[in-house]
């Protein structure tokens, strides 16, 4: 039961029906009970959760390019946010233990700036070699545009990256990718930004067919090379 120490204009203390008063440091104020959930784990939850899990997971190996590649729609939220709105409204196929990443539909990066033209990649050992056709001046453009390139390997659930790996004007670039990939599935992704931050779609070039499920680890699951 609460009680009221000031007069019935006054704060109060304790429950009174829905609302809880407490004071701190002289102040009075009220928050709402939490909402009591009889069934935490309803199906429809655990499908959102594996969702949400298989998406978290790509953002978080993604990240550093990410955080670039969608500043653009970070209003009132972070770039990983906007990423994973992105990837559970348009990525994400399956529910719960099913769910699964279509990564032909992923994006690194969503923006205004002129995307690459032809852009292509070759891997090849441990190497990604990229390549793609100036277009500086069309549109918004610009040579001095930063290529961001990121490997993501399916199997392992990690990736590789570099955020400024050559500029627009370059035309190529290349990725060193760890010598113990060789052989296993990746999806490749390409993108540029702009000496403002502004950042373009990115482009999935390479997307191999996943062969095992991926390990868990406990670093960041990320590395970025120079």
């Amino acid at each position: 039961m609460g009680k009221i120490n000031q007069g019935i204009l006054g704060g109060f203390s304790g429950k009174v029906g829905t609302v809880v008063g407490s004071t701190w440091k002289s102040i009075n104020y009220m928050r709402a009970l939490a909402v009591s959930v009889h069934n935490p784990n309803t199906v429809k939850q655990q499908c959102q959760r594996g969702k949400f899990r298989t998406a978290a997971q790509f953002c978080k190996a993604a990240k550093p390019v990410i955080q670039n590649g969608f500043r653009e729609y970070a209003f009132k939220q972070t770039p990983v946010n906007a990423a994973m709105s992105y990837l559970l409204r348009y990525a994400v196929e399956g529910c719960a233990e099913d769910a699964t990443l279509d990564f032909s539909k992923v994006r690194v990066s969503q923006g205004s700036l002129t995307a690459a033209m032809d852009a292509t990649v070759d891997v090849a050992g441990s190497k990604a070699t990229f390549s793609w056709t100036d277009n500086s001046g069309t549109g918004d453009a610009a040579g001095e545009d930063a290529a961001m390139v990121l490997a993501y390997n399916k199997d392992r659930g990690e990736a590789v990256c570099n955020v400024s790996a050559a500029t627009r004007a370059d035309g190529a670039a290349e990725l060193t990718l760890p010598t113990s990939w060789d052989g296993e599935a990746l999806a490749v992704y390409f993108a540029f930004c702009s000496e403002d931050r502004r950042a373009s779609n990115s482009i999935c070039l390479k997307n191999d067919a996943a062969s095992t499920e991926p390990d868990e680890g406990d670093d960041d699951g990320n590395q970025q090379l120079g």
